[in-house]
């Protein structure tokens, strides 16, 4: 049998009472995702936590516990983990260093700091920072506080999951991101002991896809380069502890792509006002996609952190928009004469889109002497917007090229 069972969620949860450390999030019914899913969705708004992540909660239901044992503690984080640990440690009274890879975002490296952390920046990649972590936390004296392989850490997030079930209605449904497995583990133990009828589903980036592979291997299985745009969930494998966590009370795992998360992202923007990191995201896309049905179910979907770097949120906001039909680039063949560009920026303006950039392209093999490409980026309205546009530039004799 799995590690981790009910009482020690419940335990966890009496140790995470002090609001100023782990806070009891909102659980609110989005109308917007309820029609587009056909079911009745509610949001577990778990990015609000003080630290914008629920890895508050397992980190200081960990550090309670071994902070009469230890003085310092250590961890390996590129975000969420490294705030968890440093506020746990603070508010318990134990230094705490976090190694971060040398190329984490400023703004996560600022935060963990202002949560009392010291911060090593170490490697170029996670994998890098974790071995340095892991030699630092040699010294018998140091305890190394692991993200998701640690049975403390897992009950820890559970918590979420006996709030799920306390402050809902009755739910037939939970969507749980998967990252290490730690969260979905929790919240899948918690839930299926209160009440064994919940489906519990976990979300996976296809392209940081580790937990089906996994199950039918019966042993985790790992990848060593995972790509997404949701960065939080991009672990490359689970533990043996998540995996059993897993096999034991998961459902059902459905993959979504980077395309479903922007989208999902660009949504929860528009329509339930939340901002949130891709991994949380994942959940949202699952529910709109046709690999997870949850007609006429009340379902949860769990918004597990809220730090996006800004630089991701733009790439991850170009993809949005641009599978909307709402950011464009086209490419019109003309005679290189002067006027021309200003000619073609009118029909664009005088349709009511937005040129964002414009550029001559000239070297390019199958253009004749003296043709050129005018490259355009254009923002528009959508589909029916952007098909106007391209007739009105056709009709007056130029060839267009839709490059996106």
């Amino acid at each position: 049998m799995p590690e981790v069972t009910l009482a020690d969620v419940q335990a966890a949860r009496d140790r995470c009472s002090d609001e100023s450390v782990v806070r009891m999030t909102p659980l609110e019914q989005s109308r917007s995702l309820s029609n587009f899913a056909g079911g009745d969705v509610w949001l577990k708004m778990e990015h609000l936590q003080r630290t914008g992540s629920f890895k508050t909660r397992g980190a200081y239901n960990k550090l309670v516990q071994i902070a009469d044992e230890f003085d310092q503690v250590v961890a390996a984080s590129a975000g969420n983990h490294a705030q968890g640990v440093a506020l746990a440690a603070t508010k318990v009274g134990v230094e705490s260093t976090i190694v971060m890879p040398e190329n984490a975002p400023q703004a996560k490296i600022d935060a963990t700091r202002g949560y009392g952390a010291t911060v090593v920046l170490e490697g170029h990649d996670f994998q890098a920072a974790l071995e340095h972590a892991q030699s630092l936390a040699a010294d018998d004296d140091i305890a190394f506080i692991h993200a998701y392989d640690d049975p403390a850490i897992v009950a820890g997030q559970g918590t979420l999951g006996v709030e799920i079930h306390e402050a809902g209605p009755a739910i037939d449904t939970v969507v749980v991101p998967i990252g290490g497995g730690g969260l979905i583990g929790g919240v899948a133990t918690a839930l299926k002991a209160l009440d064994s009828s919940i489906r519990v589903v976990g979300v996976q980036a296809k392209a940081a896809a580790t937990v089906p592979d996994s199950l039918d291997k019966g042993v985790p299985v790992g990848i060593d380069d995972p790509r997404t745009i949701a960065d939080g969930i991009a672990t490359g494998g689970i533990s043996t502890l998540t995996f059993e966590l897993i096999e034991e009370y998961v459902d059902d795992v459905v993959l979504v792509s980077d395309e479903q998360i922007a989208n999902a992202t660009l949504l929860l923007l528009e329509r339930a006002k939340q901002l949130v990191e891709g991994a949380a995201a994942a959940s949202v896309g699952a529910l709109l996609s046709d690999e997870l049905d949850v007609a006429d179910e009340t379902v949860v979907a769990v918004l597990g952190g809220g730090n996006i770097d800004i630089s991701m949120l733009q790439t991850v906001l170009t993809h949005a928009l641009s599978d909307r039909d709402q950011l464009i680039r086209f490419r019109v063949r003309i005679d290189d004469q002067p006027g021309t560009m200003g000619e073609l920026s009118s029909v664009i303006g005088d349709l009511g889109a937005n040129i964002r950039s414009v550029r001559h392209d000239r070297a390019v093999e199958d253009l004749h002497v003296g043709e050129a490409y005018l490259v355009f980026e254009v923002t528009t309205s959508g589909a029916g917007h952007v098909r106007n546009i391209i007739d009105a530039i056709e009709s007056r004799g130029y060839t267009v090229d839709r490059l996106v």
